[in-house]
């Protein structure tokens, strides 16, 4: 591992914050850090021996704000916080988002505002390394002040609670840290909270979000020209003298790359002069659709960046004179880019949906009805789109956004929350079943390309085209679809036709405000 990320000193971005997570990417502390969080720290113990009460170093937390700990219970509540605030329940996070719940809390914290410890960062990173991983329910946060129970799972183990998963085990955490020969840490002032109060479970989604919605984006304009070329659609409304009469962006770009992915078909100039005058509109508006999607997750990225690089715990400790209680931790600035980019997310299935339908109706010369040459005793592919049907509305349902509601909690202390954790949630589950969508899709687009033979397609098309056939056969009878669906979602989750496309985005003129993240 040669690559170096410095916690705290340098921008923390959702690729980076991967590649940390995943192993690729080292994340280090430098000597200048240090300096600022060991100053911190120094600055909290001083406040903690003293006279004035300061929230969360020597006071309770949310409704208790008020009540005054003594000096010597300050180390006890800092447990007590951890164990009290661990209440998650329901289906568990993969570890890859656990690791990134870590490592965005590692970047927060090392900017030197929060009073930790450096040994408590020091055994953070060391739990990265080793892949000792806390077992973190996903439910229980209600995304304001600070994830707090997620939050809470996942650093009890630093003082040998709760439970990890170590060597593909889920463990004791305290029986893991004494056969790797480690002591569990005691706490000092402050550092409960600030380990608990922050927005990283809703940012470790979204650093899902950008990465899996950004592969759904580009996967969508590859199905979508596949479809252009499978029903002998028209070039005419990708054209870029139409789209500077409405310049957005994301339309152009979507416009560039479907000219791009056409360019030099044969099926293309097959039927340039047909009696067809314009296409349906998931065909010819797919620069508008899914145009006004990557503008969502651009909006997304942009806002992410933001918050994976700030201080989002509470009390902020500028100095020993000067603590500021405030609401940082509020998820209100990323519950919103979430509930857009997932109603970006279902839209992009939505029209995919209609692509699909539009391959079933026989109205494309030289492709057959229902896809299947002999249909009768064959329904070819008429029931993959009832799937398509299903997931498209399964989205509309998941878009109602988290973040118009809230529910008082802490006596009312917390009287407005986010939500923008449950906002993440349905927002990786929307786009995992229009990844499913996109599959079919490929299936579908493929199919109808194949009657053109022998005309061919772009280079780009007839390569992708290629990646299909590796999983699924040009299919003429009826049989079991299930087995191909799964292997052409794969072929879209797993990011190849993304890869595909690498070269073609990076010579767009909008590869920095698309496709960098």
């Amino acid at each position: 591992m040669s690559k170096i990320f410095e916690y705290g000193s340098q921008k923390l971005t959702a690729g980076i914050a991967l590649s940390i997570a995943r192993g690729e990417v080292k994340g280090i502390l430098t000597d200048e850090v240090r300096s600022k969080v060991l100053k911190s720290y120094q600055d909290v113990a001083q406040i903690a021996s003293g006279e004035r009460a300061v929230y969360g170093i020597n006071t309770g937390f949310g409704p208790l704000c008020t009540t005054r700990v003594s000096a010597q219970d300050l180390v006890q509540l800092q447990t007590n916080i951890l164990m009290s605030h661990a209440v998650g329940v329901g289906e568990l996070l993969t570890n890859e988002q656990v690791k990134l719940m870590m490592v965005l809390k590692l970047q927060a914290l090392a900017q030197g505002f929060s009073g930790i410890a450096l040994h408590t960062l020091e055994r953070m990173i060391w739990m990265l390394e080793q892949d000792v991983t806390p077992i973190v329910p996903a439910q229980g946060s209600v995304g304001a002040s600070g994830d707090l129970a997620p939050l809470s799972h996942v650093f009890l183990p630093l003082i040998g609670m709760g439970m990890v998963d170590y060597n593909g085990k889920t463990q004791e955490a305290g029986k893991v840290l004494a056969s790797l020969g480690v002591e569990p840490i005691q706490l000092s002032p402050k550092e409960g909270l600030a380990l608990i109060n922050g927005t990283q479970f809703i940012a470790a989604h979204a650093v899902q979000m950008v990465e899996q919605l950004h592969n759904v984006l580009t996967c969508a304009d590859i199905t979508g020209a596949m479809m252009i070329e499978g029903l002998k659609g028209s070039v005419k409304p990708f054209s870029p003298e139409l789209h500077q009469l409405r310049p957005y962006p994301g339309n152009q770009y979507v416009a560039e790359r479907i000219r791009t992915l056409l360019h030099e078909s044969e099926v293309v100039h097959s039927h340039i002069g047909c009696a067809r005058v314009q296409d349906p509109y998931s065909l010819r508006c797919m620069p508008q659709v899914h145009g006004a999607s990557r503008t969502s997750w651009k909006h997304l990225r942009d806002m992410l960046e933001i918050e994976l690089n700030s201080v989002t715990d509470n009390p902020v400790v500028l100095d020993r004179e000067n603590t500021i209680s405030g609401g940082n931790f509020h998820g209100q600035p990323m519950a919103l880019p979430i509930d857009y980019a997932c109603i970006a997310a279902s839209e992009i299935g939505n029209i995919s949906d209609r692509r699909i339908y539009l391959s079933l109706e026989g109205d494309t010369p030289g492709v057959p009805k229902l896809l299947m040459k002999e249909t009768g005793t064959n329904s070819g592919f008429m029931i993959v789109q009832y799937t398509t049907a299903a997931l498209a509305s399964e989205n509309k349902g998941l878009c109602f956004p988290a973040s118009a509601d809230s529910i008082p909690t802490s006596l009312g202390q917390e009287d407005h929350v986010s939500m923008g954790s449950i906002g993440g949630r349905k927002a990786l589950k929307v786009i995992s079943n229009t990844e499913q969508i996109l599959g079919i899709e490929l299936m579908c687009a493929a199919q109808a390309m194949d009657y053109h033979r022998p005309l061919k397609s772009g280079e780009k098309m007839e390569e992708i085209h290629a990646l299909v056939r590796e999983s699924v056969p040009h299919i003429e009878k009826d049989q079991i679809m299930t087995g191909f669906m799964d292997s052409t979602k794969e072929l879209v989750h797993s990011g190849k036709l993304t890869e595909a496309m690498k070269e073609l985005s990076k010579a767009s003129e909008y590869y920095n405000d698309f496709d960098q993240y």
